[in-house]
């Protein structure tokens, strides 16, 4: 599964700041659709996030029906990504 959309880059304060896109309902969705055959627990989904020209593997986190992408270090730095930033993303889910 491939997903396309854009979305504003937030910041989360934790003990650490953590850097998020929501991704959008309809994508949400198509998420939710495979969930129960791709979730490794807890409704965290492994994905490949890819921003520009950078690609990572990460884990989409579920939050109040949604679910975040996280925007890690690993993207935000080679791809000069900044809070409030809008970014497209390419999201590919194995099914």
């Amino acid at each position: 599964m491939q997903l396309t959309f854009s979305g504003d880059v937030f910041e989360w304060r934790g003990p650490a700041p953590f850097f998020f896109v929501e991704v959008p309902p309809e994508e949400c969705a198509e998420i939710k659709s495979v969930s129960h055959i791709v979730s490794y627990g807890w409704g965290v989904i492994p994905a490949k996030v890819k921003i520009g020209r950078t690609e990572i593997t990460t884990s989409l986190f579920p939050k109040q029906g949604k679910y975040l992408v996280p925007i890690k270090d690993a993207l935000r730095s080679p791809e000069a990504i900044g809070v409030g930033q809008n970014v497209k993303i390419v999201l590919t889910i194995d099914v």
